[in-house]
């Protein structure tokens, strides 16, 4: 509710009534058969996505090996691009689940993509920090430059745009990222329009932040700005 409130009252006092961007849900959380999603598409993990799956699984007791199933998860969907109802029946069957609780998973946490998406996956946080430091135009200046809503994917499958929550990076806000990557500090609509040309074409920038060595303030540190204690210098030596 916090968050809604700020949106509204924000996008009066700094975006304006000219801006375009509408709030709406795109995610996924019943299954319908589609062509590139339905239970008649084998998948299963290759071989070294197998090897790494059961070192994964190693990590867990056998009786609470399920508790591989988020890790096995992104598995599956960076070795397909999204995650599909076949991958999570995979899933389900490799951990001893009933697929139903490897769904609850997929639908719950929004970095499962329940639907094929571009090569370059861009995600917008919204969220009341980012929203404070002008993210609606980090989103209008993304949807305007690759024409595209939050949900859909570019004609020629380069590009995908999804309005996301909370990506953890509140002090370099705002920022988006691109598949694993952070861009942060975006305070200028020329910053998002040089990252995805850099990405159109095929020369992703560096990520981070230019601005900043990496989240202390503009005017430089505060804190922790003296050398370290070296422990030796209070331990007994005879220890």
């Amino acid at each position: 509710m916090l968050s809604a409130l700020v949106r509204n009252n924000t996008r009066r006092l700094v975006a304006g009534p000219a801006k375009t961007f509408v709030r709406s849900g795109h995610i996924i959380a019943v299954h319908r058969d589609t062509k590139e999603d339905n239970p008649e598409i084998a998948f299963e993990f290759t071989a070294e996505n197998k090897k790494r799956a059961e070192v994964i699984i190693k990590k867990y007791p056998p009786q609470y090996k399920k508790g591989a199933c988020m890790p096995l998860l992104d598995l599956a969907q960076r070795q397909i691009g999204f995650t599909s109802i076949s991958a999570m029946n995979y899933v389900a069957k490799v951990l001893d689940m009933p697929p139903m609780r490897v769904y609850e998973v997929a639908t719950f946490y929004t970095m499962y993509q329940r639907k094929p998406v571009g090569k370059y996956h861009v995600q917008v946080c919204t969220t009341t920090p980012c929203q404070l430091c002008n993210s609606d135009q980090v989103m209008e200046t993304v949807m305007e430059k690759l024409n595209l809503k939050p949900g859909e994917v570019s004609k020629d499958g380069l590009f995908s745009l999804e309005e996301v929550e909370c990506l953890g990076a509140c002090s370099n806000a705002p920022m988006l990222q691109i598949n694993d990557d952070y861009y942060e500090d975006l305070q200028t609509k020329e910053e998002v329009a040089k990252i995805l040309d850099g990405f159109a074409a095929g020369k992703p920038p560096a990520p981070g932040t230019t601005k900043r060595e990496s989240c202390e303030p503009f005017s430089g540190p505060k804190t922790l700005t003296e050398p370290p204690l070296d422990v030796a210098t209070v331990t007994r030596s005879d220890l």
